[in-house]
């Protein structure tokens, strides 16, 4: 890819026209969600699309997320479902994706789905991602705005550090409040959770009222997240770390001595939000390895750990 000179956009009426103009070029602009930023390009437009993935060095395998302005957008391009109306109405907008079944003739690029029969689609809650969406007015395919496989970005700068140079412009709304990605849950079948994320398993059982299943790292591709290397600083991590060794950085969550602590309180949403923000940071330093103090294992502690785990994968 050329290089391009990345333009940094107000969070403005300006910088929303711009964004809505370059999209509708079939360019790149990364902007922010409440969960992490995103890189988004028209999910309409192949070369766009196809922009995304080499801008990310992403995987063609690796499906995208289409982000749209309502359930009626979404039920443009989805067959939707009973429960899908029960999790929508129950946390629509917000930081949730719905897996359904794609509509024939969708107008889609096949790149966004990676020529699955199933398109990730979810309503965003950020005023800036929503005031986008409604300038641009259409769909959106937008993976996280970071290289593939690395960590993800949670405020401008991080998306610069990664990608500056390779995409078109960046609209800069300031630090994500969730900082972790979407939830998905897979409505194709039988209720799945398909990647935890920033809505806690529990809440989307109780809207279903029913358990979800859960996907295996052996199960095929479905969804984006599910890679097992993921999420990665350049130095490895080590989790359940009780103390860092040497040459390593301590991150610590709940009253511990560490470099840099997701929550002194041991508040889970306050660690979720903090998580990437905190590996970056630390990741910058330089060391040989990044130690990770427990995480318990429930709420949004279910999305921590996964992203961890993913992060503390052998890599290729």
């Amino acid at each position: 890819m050329t290089d391009l000179t990345t333009e940094i956009l107000p969070a403005n009426s300006a910088g929303f026209e711009s964004a809505a103009a370059i999209w509708q070029q079939g360019g790149l602009v990364a902007f922010p969600t409440e969960t992490v930023y995103g890189l988004g390009a028209d999910a309409r437009n192949d070369l766009a699309v196809a922009k995304v993935f080499e801008a990310k060095g992403r995987p063609h395998f690796n499906p995208l997320i289409v982000h749209v302005q309502s359930v009626l957008s979404a039920q443009r391009y989805v067959q939707w479902s009973d429960a899908a109306d029960r999790l929508a109405a129950a946390f629509w907008p917000g930081p949730l994706t719905l897996v359904l079944p794609i509509k024939p003739n969708s107008g889609l690029s096949p790149l966004v789905t990676a020529e699955l029969p199933t398109l990730a689609v979810r309503v965003p809650a950020h005023p800036i991602a929503k005031s986008l969406l409604e300038r641009f007015d259409g769909p959106i395919a937008a993976p996280s705005a970071n290289p593939s496989g690395k960590i993800s970005p949670t405020d401008a700068m991080h998306v610069t550090a990664g990608l500056g140079g390779k995409i078109d412009a960046i609209v800069d709304g300031g630090a994500c409040d969730v900082g972790l990605e979407s939830t998905i849950v897979g409505l194709a079948d039988a209720p799945a959770l398909l990647r935890p994320g920033g809505m806690p398993r529990e809440a989307l059982e109780a809207a279903l009222g029913e358990a979800l299943n859960l996907h295996n790292s052996q199960d095929p591709l479905t969804a984006p997240g599910q890679m097992t290397s993921h999420y990665a600083p350049g130095a490895r991590v080590r989790l359940n770390a009780e103390a860092a060794q040497r040459g390593e950085l301590l991150l610590g969550f709940g009253p511990v001595d560490c470099d840099l602590n997701l929550s002194h309180a041991g508040d889970l949403r306050e660690a979720a939000a903090n998580l990437f923000h905190h590996l970056h940071a630390l990741d910058a330093q330089n060391a040989a390895g990044i130690a990770v103090s427990p995480i318990p294992e429930n709420g949004l502690g279910l999305a921590i750990n996964d992203r961890l785990r993913r992060a503390a994968a052998p890599r290729d």
